[in-house]
């Protein structure tokens, strides 16, 4: 195609309105309540009712499906939405599409009674919400200039935490009934996306910007070469690389409460927990996402917040007290709070394509969900094989700092 390109397309110049910024804001919160939930309290609690000898396997088999399935349909949906020709645009029919077949998979979830239906269920609803993940973080490349991505990272991450924290207050308040928790969690699903698909918010794709759809060509786009696209490739990699050691700090954080804290109310001991956390995040997040775009560097930041997140997980090695987990969690909150605002920009800054933004940011994305794939195998096997929690907690430690050791080698930002 030849001439202007159209605005779908275009490198973003002017600024957001804050009403856009919050409606980003809260599909991210209820995204992320609908999966930190189950993922902190919900899904352990079932499998504890299903068989609570067997209760981390079946935690770990149903996680780690659920994340195989958030690996591709996070990029698949993002490829798709890059097609969408509608007035709506193209992000927001796949934002609202995923909500509402989230909410249906979630009712799913509140009536099993077994693993096939817990699966089945989870899966269902990594599928629907990494439909609307995928498209939502692919509309902050579509509409803020890369100069202000900091800040409203920031933003999104703090929609992100209190996501998570109303994600552990629903595991606390709802007594022990499962199904009751999933239920809130699927009104909060569908009224987080309201404010985003009621505005104009997404430029239309006209249709003659669209490529013929040809399957072999869609296939192949999902590999980005890192080799041609190096910095792609090494964002990709220490975001992966983070996110696998986050993981292993937090999965089985209700069983670590149980079985080694001997904390007698496990559920409330995750609220503090995650609270403590949420507001090191939200703090953070907003104070180093600004001061990144001020200064106008990214790596730094990166790094810096890589290694502090490493330092929890030795915290929480080290002290296996209740007081050591809550400063572990706030150390934690303080370092990721600064890699979600920070990394997001960098991300987006090193985009192969303004064609394809929710497809790349969907391979992104992988490096999100695989760890889900990666980090509950190797907890299984640090608490059952070696039969030692320090031992996990110093594995997802040195697996942090070698993702920050590796920051360096992204050359095109600074």
């Amino acid at each position: 195609m030849t001439g202007t390109l159209p605005e779908a397309l275009q490198a973003p110049t002017k600024r957001v309105s804050r009403g856009w910024i919050t409606s980003v804001v809260l599909v991210n919160l209820g995204i992320n309540i609908v999966i930190f939930a189950p993922l902190n309290v919900l899904l352990g609690l079932q499998a504890t009712a299903i068989d609570a000898g067997s209760k981390e396997a079946i935690l770990s088999l149903v996680t780690a499906c659920g994340a195989a399935v958030a690996l591709v349909s996070n990029p698949l949906f993002g490829a798709l939405s890059d097609r969408t020709v509608s007035k709506m645009g193209r992000r927001s029919p796949w934002i609202l599409a995923g909500a509402i077949l989230g909410a249906a998979s979630l009712l799913m979830l509140s009536g099993a009674t077994t693993v096939g239906l817990m699966l089945i269920g989870w899966c269902a609803l990594q599928a629907s919400v990494n439909a609307a993940y995928s498209t939502v973080t692919a509309a902050v490349p579509d509409r803020v200039p890369s100069a202000n991505r900091g800040s409203v990272g920031g933003l999104a991450a703090m929609g992100q935490t209190v996501g998570i924290l109303l994600g552990a207050v629903v595991g606390f308040v709802i007594s022990g009934n499962v199904a009751v928790g999933y239920i809130i969690c699927a009104v909060a699903l569908v009224v987080s996306v309201v404010p985003y698909v009621l505005r104009p918010n997404d430029p239309q794709l006209p249709k003659e910007c669209r490529a013929p759809f040809k399957l072999g060509e869609f296939l192949k786009s999902f590999w980005i070469n890192p080799v041609k696209h190096p910095d792609f490739g090494w964002a990709w990699l220490t975001r992966l690389m983070m996110n696998t050691g986050n993981q292993m700090t937090i999965v089985y954080l209700l069983f670590y409460l149980t079985d080694v804290v001997r904390h007698p109310d496990p559920a409330g001991g995750v609220l503090v927990l995650t609270g403590t956390y949420a507001v090191m995040v939200i703090i953070s997040a907003v104070i180093f996402g600004p001061m990144s775009d001020t200064s106008g560097k990214r790596k730094i930041y990166v790094i810096f917040s890589s290694i502090v997140v490493a330092c929890s997980a030795l915290i929480i090695a080290v002290f296996q007290t209740f007081p050591g987990a809550i400063a572990g969690a706030a150390v934690l909150g303080l370092g990721f709070g600064a890699y979600l605002a920070v990394d997001f920009a960098l991300l987006t800054q090193v985009l192969p394509s303004s064609r394809a933004r929710a497809k790349d940011m969907g391979v992104i994305n992988i490096a999100n969900s695989l760890p889900q794939v990666i980090a509950p195998a190797l907890a299984f096997f640090a608490v059952t094989v070696i039969g030692s929690y320090s031992a996990l907690f110093v594995v997802a430690a040195c697996i942090g700092l070698v993702g920050a050791f590796l920051v360096r080698n992204i050359r095109s930002v600074p």
